[in-house]
């Protein structure tokens, strides 16, 4: 019996050893990756933050751009894979295109002609997308350092980013002020919630631009991705400029009708005006929502080789899906894999584009005394 005893306490310091190791490992891994990220950046100091549940789901963050380096998650197997497109390190980062994972803006998306007009007064913003603005030109948020630190809070630790972003930046007017936060729960949700202050009327539209691939990042296309689309109807847009003409157009029975889920291969090359404007999926969907503001079902993206499931929650009005058609190979990976097109996918919860600019559209005005409030949540799981 006396035998027996100390062959099971051996088995159990052997087990704790393997543990503490494996313990050891992880960390020294984070911390050579962290390594990779820390760099001063126009003054001000970049590093890389950890979300980490105990359902296998691990986030990473850097505050250059506020931007989401990595989303590990579980497949049906249990075979962990980073599902979420970039770069292995801040300088790749620095050099490489800036929407990766990025919050974008302050205006997300496009406004036709690069103008708009508030209170009588015309606004001229970049030029950088044909003759138009796309998210606020090429010095957006995605380029600026926000200010980052993990804190404590009743739900969880989460990372919190600051940006005050100067009236007149990018020619938007007003002082902004604008708090994102990232929180991992127990439940493999990623919440994101911006809140934003301005000391001048402003337009304000802000989304996070990360591209996923449920295979993996650098696995592919993305067009055996199955994916579910709670909107009847798209903001239309007049041609390959992707500007909305300013009308819904009902999409039920079209290629682009995600109500039921759909493999992305089954429409995207479709004889339709709309997919040739955009040389694919590239335009926002107008969600089915009971109440303005509230938190609802946007979107879901399935992968029915391995079992991943993402969904998507928002406050948003409606979500653009982007099938990464503008990926040509020229941005190289994490894991040494150039991005060829249709090798990611986007769902970017926001406001419809260019909506300063049409009245009809929900208002992103944002006036003194308010507070620009919006939470999306990415679920993970697996089917």
């Amino acid at each position: 019996m006396l035998k027996h005893l100390k062959f099971l306490s051996k088995i159990i310091v052997i087990a704790g050893l393997i543990c503490v190791v494996d313990s050891c490992s992880d960390k020294k891994s984070d911390d050579q990756q962290k390594k990779l990220f820390e760099k001063i950046i126009n003054g001000k100091p970049v590093t890389l933050f950890t979300l980490e549940n105990n359902k296998g789901v691990k986030i990473t963050l850097t505050n250059y751009g506020g931007k989401i380096v990595n989303i590990w998650t579980p497949d049906r197997h249990g075979k962990i894979a980073d599902i979420n497109l970039g770069f292995r390190t801040i300088d790749e980062y620095e050099k490489g295109s800036k929407s990766f994972g990025a919050t974008v803006g302050r205006y997300a998306n496009r406004i036709g002609k690069a103008t708009f007009t508030l209170d009588s007064v015309i606004y001229h913003l970049p030029v950088n997308n044909g003759p138009n603005c796309l998210h606020s030109g090429p010095d957006g948020f995605s380029s600026k350092v926000f200010d980052g630190k993990m804190v404590e809070t009743s739900e969880g630790k989460e990372v919190e980013m600051h940006y005050q972003s100067p009236d007149g930046e990018n020619g938007f007017p007003g002082t902004l002020d604008l708090y994102v936060s990232f929180r991992l729960t127990d439940k493999n949700e990623l919440v994101i919630n911006y809140k934003a202050t301005t000391d001048k009327p402003t337009v304000l539209n802000l989304t996070n631009h990360s591209y996923f691939n449920l295979k993996g990042e650098g696995a592919g296309e993305i067009t055996g991705t199955e994916v579910v689309i709670n909107g009847d109807s798209i903001a239309e847009v007049a041609n390959s400029e992707m500007i909305p003409t300013g009308n819904y157009r009902n999409i039920l029975g079209t290629p682009m009708d995600f109500k039921t889920p759909r493999l992305v291969s089954k429409g995207i090359d479709a004889d339709y005006d709309q997919l040739k404007y955009g040389g694919g999926y590239d335009h926002a969907w107008i969600l089915n929502k009971g109440e303005k503001g509230e938190l609802s079902f946007a979107a879901s993206a399935y992968d029915p080789e391995n079992g991943r499931f993402m969904e998507v929650y928002t406050t948003e009005p409606s979500v653009q899906f982007f099938t990464g058609n503008s990926l040509n190979g020229t941005q190289t990976g994490k894991h040494g894999v150039a991005y060829a097109r249709r090798g990611g996918f986007c769902l970017e919860t926001q406001h419809v584009p260019d909506s300063p600019n049409h009245s009809n559209f929900p208002t992103t005005v944002l006036r003194p005394g308010e507070t620009y409030n919006s939470t999306t949540i990415y679920k993970f799981s697996v089917r």
